[in-house]
């Protein structure tokens, strides 16, 4: 009788342990609402990367005379490989730093301003002054250094590196191998520099709300932190006392089985 008792209250103990560690479907899918928020989106919400201090560009001119297009453009530098038997070398394109100011130093036309403009506007104001030497200049231009860091409860955090200019929130997570299941979705920390200051920002990714929000696109720089959920706090808590726990229990069905003799 003693034992069947025990056994009883053990399993409803177990049970309740099991439901109390379920997580709940609402804290777990991402874009829950995503066919109310994205039938309702509007064009007001064309994302721009805007130039500023410390990117790195590289900006190529040409025109239909290329001897005419080579003083707007960096000399290429030779790199060369001691460790190579004919030390060989690659050539390397110049890059252009935007300083603390916004500025560029730019061949032939001296300091440009491209802080805080986009990158339409930035070869439009190029190609107007260029225009002035030489006919029909081209204009490509590209931001070399766009980062943004991953941290917190993601398989792979890290610092993300990427050709495009144009990342996504949830790319970024997608890059760092998704969040692990303790991973909290609906207050993800997005940190990000706004006019020289560093700013939180709380992104709920199980509502897609944030998806038409000047957050869904990250910044340069931006930094994203993934906190844990309640069940790593408490797994974190309860694992280097779980033996401790274990006989507890134990001893707490024992005194119950043995009153009820």
């Amino acid at each position: 009788m003693k034992n069947k008792i025990a056994l009883k209250l053990s399993l409803i103990l177990g049970c309740m342990f099991l439901l109390g560690s379920c997580a709940n479907k609402k804290t777990i899918v991402y874009y829950q609402n995503v066919e109310d928020v994205l039938l309702k989106e509007s064009n007001d919400n064309k994302f721009e990367t805007r130039l500023r201090a410390d990117d790195l560009l590289m900006i190529i001119v040409s025109a239909e005379d290329p001897e005419a297009a080579a003083p707007f453009n960096l000399m290429n530098t030779m790199t060369t490989n001691p460790n190579t038997p004919a030390a060989s070398g690659t050539m390397t394109q110049q890059l252009y730093l935007v300083d603390g100011n916004g500025n560029i130093e730019f061949p032939v036309l001296g300091t440009i301003k491209l802080g805080g403009k986009n990158k339409e506007e930035a070869v439009s104001l190029l190609t107007k002054q260029i225009s002035q030497y030489i006919t029909n200049p081209i204009v490509n231009m590209r931001i070399m250094n766009f980062k943004v860091t991953v941290q917190g409860e993601v398989n792979k955090p890290g610092v993300h590196t990427i050709n495009s200019e144009r990342l996504t929130l949830a790319e970024a997570i997608a890059l760092s191998g998704d969040l692990t299941v303790y991973g909290k979705r609906d207050n993800i920390l997005l940190i990000r520099e706004i006019d020289g200051r560093r700013v939180p920002i709380r992104v709920d990714m199980t509502k897609a709300d944030f998806m038409v929000s000047p957050y869904y696109y990250l910044n340069q720089n931006d930094i994203v932190y993934v906190e844990p959920n309640k069940t790593k706090i408490n797994s974190s808590v309860v694992g280097p006392n779980l033996s401790l726990a274990i006989s507890a229990l134990s001893l707490l069905v024992t005194v119950i089985a043995l009153a009820v003799k």
